[in-house]
């Protein structure tokens, strides 16, 4: 087996012949460095009310992309409200790859009843629809945006930690590992150096695809008033607010409605693409 390193610029090399790939790099490089600069790119105060100007058009003098019932400048909110959602989206998987990973090692490395112990709790999880369980996780602990995150990362964990716990099992009696124990190696560094290693590809390539449905995910939450509450810009809580005069104001709700598409399938182009490069039989994308 090449080393971990050479495997990496390997695979490097393969994602940047993934135009596909590249392009929603690129869409999502825009998005984030545009909801970074918010301060100093967005037109009007998010939360500024403005009753004149109560449900401009797309267009309108001063609104490219309208008003909504409030008569807040839908541009700014979207800019403003991309930084809540992107750290609502991505923040949870950050938190579930970090303890999915350790649980996922532990289990795997040392089987046994600790293994059982583990496993069986991340079915329990497991067992249920994963929208209703972060619905009854927040409800339990209350909407907002901290115990929505806190919800999405539970939820999220058990999935990364039986994927690591089933390489970690292929992977523990492969002859590198039974060479190190030969050599003295304690179990932890024998995790830490040689097994954790060998995990991160498809950890990495799961942790992109599963960001683009807890965008979704977590949009949905503030769209049912689990997320972010009023007057919060954030892009599932600007759906909500327009789908009761989608009849008068579609733009309301169907300009959110597209960043939450573009970012969400940025991430799964991006996921592709990773998990065609990190397989280095895969040809996709190379022409």
């Amino acid at each position: 087996m090449p080393p971990v390193h050479v495997r990496r610029r390997g695979a490097l090399d393969r994602l940047l012949r993934d135009r596909v790939a590249l392009g929603g790099v690129g869409t999502l490089v825009i998005i984030a460095v545009v909801c970074a600069v918010a301060p100093m790119i967005a037109p009007y105060d998010p939360d500024a009310v403005d009753a004149v100007n109560r449900l401009a058009p797309l267009g309108a003098s001063g609104h490219v992309l309208g008003t909504d019932d409030l008569g807040r400048d839908i541009l700014s909110r979207l800019i403003w409200g991309g930084r809540v959602s992107l750290v609502v989206g991505l923040l949870p998987v950050a938190i579930a790859v970090m303890v999915g990973v350790l649980l996922g090692a532990i289990a795997g490395y040392t089987r046994g009843p600790l293994d059982g112990l583990i496993m069986r709790c991340l079915d329990v999880l497991l067992a249920f629809p994963a929208y209703l369980l972060a619905i009854a996780i927040v409800s339990a602990l209350g909407a907002g945006l901290g115990n929505a995150i806190l919800a999405i990362a539970v939820v999220s964990s058990a999935s990364f930690a039986r994927l690591v716990r089933g390489s970690v099992l292929s992977l523990r009696e492969r002859e590198f590992i039974y060479a190190a124990r030969l050599a003295g190696a304690r179990d932890w560094r024998i995790v830490w150096r040689h097994i954790l290693p060998n995990v991160l590809s498809p950890v990495i390539v799961f942790a992109t695809l599963e960001a683009g449905r807890t965008i979704i995910f977590a949009a949905g939450l503030s769209f049912l008033g689990l997320g972010a509450q009023p007057p919060t810009a954030e892009w599932g809580a600007m759906l909500a607010q327009g789908r009761g005069i989608l009849n008068i104001a579609p733009h309301v709700a169907s300009v959110p409605g597209v960043a939450i598409l573009l970012v969400s399938l940025g991430l799964n182009v991006l996921g592709d693409g990773l998990r065609d490069a990190l397989d280095p039989r895969s040809t996709i994308g190379l022409s």
